[in-house]
């Protein structure tokens, strides 16, 4: 067995699709394709159903997706052991988080962690689900993630510890321009139907849009342009002028300076945590320090940043940009 066997699959298993996998891996989705078809020879057993779309698991690959993890994080570490590398330090951490927060808000924690504790760190980007098993399986000591108390996350919790880094807000968000141009506003009118920007199906941001929908009293007077797993996608297309995407306001404060508004009130919004977990058996005295700052933090003055108006003010009827 080969060791990008295992990178491979778990692409596969991430992605679920043999071209996004193969593209994410850099090789052609020819020789990707033969690399999973060796794993499967060498086991013995189909770990992909092929027989529908979208590509999906099958019940043997399900068992070896969380094996493979933890196997290719136990690899990796021996190596790095016997080489000498900066992982093995004991300032050193292994952090997985959604990609979201990792363009958003990783750097600015960054800036207080890394200097206050010197740390150095490893960074695991992924889904909800995947950063779920890392954790678990020790592929990674510390999981950072988006919470939402109608969607909880909280991995075993006889086993995990969790704390709450800081708050953010879920909203719809469209651009001034196309705001000006066509005067939309939720929950739209059958004339106007509502272009929409959303997450792929799945995608842990889905169910959460799918709620605030729910709750707000539905949107039967919108339809979807594009559906996407990754927030900076679709903030780049609202931005764009394509359509309306539920954000959070940290994805948006990460892009250009005003060039989304918030659109509709309250009722279109869900408040979110940002959270932090950790394995409380792990020994790394890095996550230990790191969380000594965080629980220090969580007990002084809540930790917000300022925030757009719920409402975004409808602009006055004007000239097409």
């Amino acid at each position: 067995m080969e060791i990008r066997w295992l990178q491979d699959f778990l692409a596969v298993a991430e992605t679920g699709n043999f071209t996004r996998a193969a593209a994410l891996r850099n090789t052609s989705q020819a020789a990707f394709s033969r690399r999973i078809q060796q794993l499967e020879s060498w086991f013995g057993v189909p770990l992909i159903d092929r027989s529908i779309l979208p590509t999906q698991l099958t019940r043997e690959g399900e068992q070896f997706r969380v094996m493979a993890s933890r196997l290719l994080a136990e690899i990796l570490d021996a190596r790095a052991d016997l080489q000498g590398m900066p992982d093995q330090r004991p300032d050193h951490l292994r952090i997985g988080l959604p990609f979201a927060l990792a363009t958003a808000r990783f750097p600015a924690w960054w800036s207080e962690w890394g200097r206050d504790l010197r740390l150095t760190a490893a960074l695991t980007v992924g889904n909800v689900h995947d950063l779920g098993i890392g954790l678990l399986s020790g592929a990674t000591e510390l999981m950072i993630c988006f919470h939402a108390a109608q969607q909880p996350i909280h991995p075993e919790p006889e086993r995990v510890d969790a704390i709450e880094i800081e708050t953010d807000f879920l909203r719809p968000f469209i651009s001034p321009a196309l705001l000006r141009r066509e005067g939309y506003a939720l929950p739209g009118e059958k004339q106007t139907p509502l272009p929409l920007l959303m997450y792929s199906s799945g995608v842990y941001f889905s169910r959460l849009v799918d709620l605030i929908i729910e709750n707000a009293g539905g949107l039967p007077n919108g339809h979807r342009v594009i559906e996407n797993d990754m927030a900076d996608v679709l903030r780049d297309m609202a931005i764009a002028g394509h359509g309306i995407a539920w954000l959070t306001e940290s994805t948006v404060a990460a892009g250009p300076a005003d060039s989304l508004v918030p659109i509709g009130g309250a009722r279109w919004s869900m408040p979110l945590s940002v959270m932090a977990f950790r394995d409380r058996a792990n020994p790394n005295a890095a996550v230990a320090r790191l969380w000594s700052l965080l629980s220090r933090k969580r007990a002084g003055p809540a930790q917000t940043r300022s925030r757009p108006n719920l409402v975004a003010a409808r602009p006055r009827p004007g000239p097409s940009p």
